[in-house]
């Protein structure tokens, strides 16, 4: 039902800023809550930032003051600013979706895109 493709990933120094996107396709009606997830060398994949349909964010501590999500609703794209980068960023980000909206049906469960590599050099 929903096809995510994640870009913008990169190497870049500590300090620099980085913007991703995610464009979500498929035969849906809207997507409820959108979101980043990363998983960092030799750790569990985490929660980074969520926003839902209406504007309600969250974001996970170690983010808070330096990224920023948002979502243009209407191109189904959500976007993660990713500003004072630290070598401790460094992982692989995941797009998700959850809660998809088609015509007669509501899915409760999670979508995750290929996932787009980011590397912050000290």
């Amino acid at each position: 039902q929903v096809q995510l493709v994640e870009a913008g990933g990169d190497l870049v120094q500590a300090g620099g800023s980085l913007r991703l996107s995610c464009a979500a396709s498929g035969s849906f009606h809207s997507i409820y809550v959108m979101g980043w997830y990363r998983r960092e060398p030799g750790k569990e994949r985490e929660l980074v930032a969520s926003a839902i349909i209406g504007g309600i964010t969250n974001y996970a501590d170690s983010v808070k003051g330096r990224f920023a999500i948002s979502r243009d609703i209407a191109k189904n794209t959500v976007y993660l600013q990713m500003n004072s980068l630290k070598s401790e960023d460094t992982a692989i980000y995941y797009c998700n979706a959850r809660g998809v909206y088609s015509n007669s049906q509501y899915y409760t469960g999670d979508y995750w895109g290929q996932g787009t590599q980011v590397t912050v050099s000290s």
